[in-house]
């Protein structure tokens, strides 16, 4: 169960990519502590998401790259099983720790996940709902579930627009770039007949795919920012997509001169660049809006 194999598998740091969802659901939290932002990022980061990351990759059985794995080794039963009770320890002490409707929501989480890969379900297979459902869930649910688990939360919390509009700019966000994750795996995902959102847009067609809703995504971005908060943090945001922008435009110069740059390595520099700069940009500010840095002076 803990071999080699699978521990490279749950792909720990993959969830680095998701981590600005954690920071930006920070900054509309009224009434976290220590201990509990601690235990919300474990268990999303170090549980919820290697568990999802280790059940897909049992099913897939991928001989090419995947996502954070360039060599992916073969699968075991272990893995199996070792997802299952990454799961449910993510489920016990998001009970015990925080309260029962997060752990509800991990339940949840995890289900949907499971159906993403699943034979009996293999949402995979339905590139349009696979996108939907996957930008909705990383990206909307994710956020309302990190807020009802760092603020100690009843769902009810959660109803109220200044909390529904940035947990779906996070799936606006996740919609643009999901497709892009999928964009060197045309050859094997189509051995296995799974037909993605990336296959059906074609190679040009996923970037263009990728740059409108990126775009629309970033218009509203803007405007929440002006709304909610100010014109300073709506300018650091455009400083901070800045450097992603400007990789995505030089990979599609290259992508069109040679279909073959839409590969695997690409794909991971533009996540490791997205990644970074998101997560510093929603880290400086959860700690600009919160003041948190304030309590330990």
């Amino acid at each position: 169960m803990f071999s080699r194999s699978s521990l490279l598998h749950l792909r720990i740091p993959f969830s680095f990519f998701l981590l600005p969802i954690y920071f930006f659901a920070l900054t509309v939290s009224p009434n976290f502590n220590g201990s509990r932002l601690l235990w919300v990022f474990l268990i999303v980061h170090f549980l919820l998401y290697p568990a999802s990351n280790g059940y897909n990759s049992y099913f897939d059985k991928d001989e090419k790259s995947i996502g954070g794995l360039k060599n992916p080794p073969p699968t075991s039963k272990g893995l199996y099983h070792l997802a299952l009770l990454l799961d449910l320890a993510a489920i016990v002490f998001g009970y015990l720790q925080i309260n029962l409707t997060f752990a509800i929501m991990l339940l949840i989480y995890g289900l949907v996940s499971k159906a993403y890969s699943h034979p009996s379900v293999r949402l995979k297979k339905r590139p349009f709902i696979s996108l939907i459902i996957t930008g909705l869930f990383q990206g909307f649910f994710t956020f309302i579930m990190i807020y009802v688990g760092v603020n100690d939360y009843e769902i009810e919390n959660a109803m109220r627009l200044n909390i529904i509009i940035p947990a779906f700019l996070a799936s606006l966000m996740l919609w643009a770039n999901y497709p892009m994750t999928q964009i060197y795996q045309h050859e094997e995902d189509s051995k296995r007949g799974d037909i993605t959102a990336s296959i059906k847009f074609g190679i040009k067609g996923t970037f263009y795919f990728a740059a409108i809703v990126f775009g629309l995504a970033l218009t509203a971005f803007l405007f929440y920012f002006r709304i909610y908060l100010s014109t300073k943090h709506a300018l650091l945001f455009i400083a901070a997509v800045l450097p992603i922008l400007i990789y995505f435009f030089y990979w599609f110069l290259l992508v069109i001169n040679d279909k073959k740059n839409a590969d695997y390595s690409h794909t991971m520099a533009l996540n490791y660049i997205s990644g970074t700069c998101l997560n510093a940009f929603f880290l400086y500010l959860f700690l600009d809006v919160s003041h948190v840095y304030q309590l330990a002076s």
